[in-house]
């Protein structure tokens, strides 16, 4: 089932507690490391049921036909994995999984004809994004056809610049203007009530810098979520700029300080507003 007809059915938990993310529900994993990433088989989006689907793109420098491991695949495959399962713990959406009982995930490229069956889907490390002229043009479509996009983990001015510069590439900035998201908009609080614009750091960077949590000091101060709307005022896209929600789903087993602080106050409770804020208009 692909955009026009989806999950008009799903349901939240209402306003589950921040509590629930438990210490004691951690799993153990470790680093993943720089080991060749393995895409798993195409997943296409079944009744209701929600699939993390994350962008494949190029970078620039990068060789599309080389096996080498993208910026597209940051925080790869345990980011999305541990997304699902506490999306599927902590709300009512039904996450999708193989016969093994893993919640599935997707990659996908923009020009993938398959694109379509995913209603939701996710990038990051747009700073050295290079979209390709048809990658342009199937992402506008994708959006103004309802699709959904979250775009996360990038820092900086410099970095901020090549996203605007390709983001105007899809869409006319004086047509559809990117602005800065109030924290009264639902979806800072459709499900968790945040007080603040979470500032979400690598683990790494938590851990040996004294908990701060900018990791370009003054150039990334301010954690900034922006969004686009179509012309009806549908949000389409969300950018989620100086922050790393992706790392904080991901390396939640490293460190308990970490877990705590970050992952179950932050990351986990500003990603899981937007898959349901986009999933639910």
């Amino acid at each position: 089932m692909g955009i026009r007809g989806v999950l008009s059915s799903v349901l939240l938990v209402g306003m589950v507690s921040v509590v629930s993310l438990s210490a004691e529900a951690q799993r153990g994993w470790g680093w993943s490391g720089n080991q060749q990433v393995d895409i798993p088989e195409r997943v296409i989006f079944p009744d209701n049921r929600f699939t993390f689907c994350r962008v494949k793109y190029t970078s620039y420098g990068e060789r599309p036909e080389s096996n080498y491991r993208g910026r597209w695949s940051i925080d790869y495959p345990e980011s999305d994995q541990h997304f699902s399962w506490r999306l599927d713990e902590l709300t009512t959406i039904n996450v999708e999984r193989d016969e093994e009982g893993d919640y599935k995930h997707a990659v996908i490229s923009l020009t993938d004809e398959d694109l379509f069956d995913y209603p939701f889907i996710y990038m990051l490390e747009v700073g050295e994004l290079a979209l390709s002229e048809a990658e342009v043009e199937a992402l506008r479509n994708y959006l103004l056809r309802g699709g959904f996009l979250m775009v996360d983990d990038f820092w900086g001015t410099r970095e901020w610049d090549n996203w605007a510069m390709q983001i105007e590439r899809v869409f006319d900035p004086v047509e559809f203007p990117m602005e800065e998201l109030p924290l009264s908009h639902p979806i800072f609080n459709c499900v968790f009530v945040l007080d603040d614009k979470p500032q979400v750091p690598s683990a790494y960077f938590w851990m040996t810098s004294g908990q701060r949590t900018s990791e370009r000091g003054s150039d990334s101060e301010t954690p900034h979520y922006k969004g686009i709307r179509d012309k009806k005022g549908r949000l389409m896209v969300v950018v989620c700029h100086n922050t790393d929600l992706g790392d904080g789903w991901e390396r939640e087993g490293e460190n308990e300080g970490y877990f705590r602080e970050i992952s179950a106050k932050k990351a986990y409770p500003m990603g899981i507003n937007i898959v349901v804020y986009a999933m639910t208009h």
